[in-house]
């Protein structure tokens, strides 16, 4: 009895140590959801590029909607200060995500876009996916 008390409280420090690993290597997500380009990009491009210089390996991605997409454009009035803020965190794997929603609402050319820009069918439908996914909601 107990040779089998000793063999299930080894399997139990095994199965501790091996969630207890997974979960530290488990990567930070997170979704950045902007939807006001004017009053969000700037401060949020700065939030993205200070996490990811502390934590490099987060899943970061930015769902734009409604005037958040504004950004994303190439004629966007305050481009001279996020382009390169944009491109850079792009390089580093962080995914900007435009709303079509808002593109065929407000009459837009995808032509217009940052080639940085992905397309996502509804920017609403994709941060509750992601949010269901695990990933944590920031909004600035």
């Amino acid at each position: 009895m107990t040779d089998m008390i000793r063999k299930i409280s080894l399997l139990i420090i095994g199965a501790t140590c091996v969630l207890a690993s997974s979960v530290a290597l488990a990567k930070d997500k997170v979704v950045y959801h902007i939807d006001n380009a004017e009053q969000q990009a700037l401060k949020a491009l700065r939030n993205i590029r200070n996490q990811m210089d502390f934590n490099p390996d987060t899943d970061l991605k930015v769902v734009m909607h409604s005037e958040g997409v504004d950004m994303m454009m190439t004629d966007y009035k305050d481009s001279a200060s996020t382009a390169p803020l944009i491109a850079a965190l792009a390089a580093r794997n962080v995914a900007f995500e435009v709303c079509e929603i808002t593109i065929k609402r407000r009459k837009l050319d995808k032509d217009k876009f940052m080639l940085e820009a992905d397309f996502t069918p509804s920017g609403v439908v994709r941060l509750t996916q992601l949010q269901n996914q695990g990933y944590a909601y920031i909004k600035p």
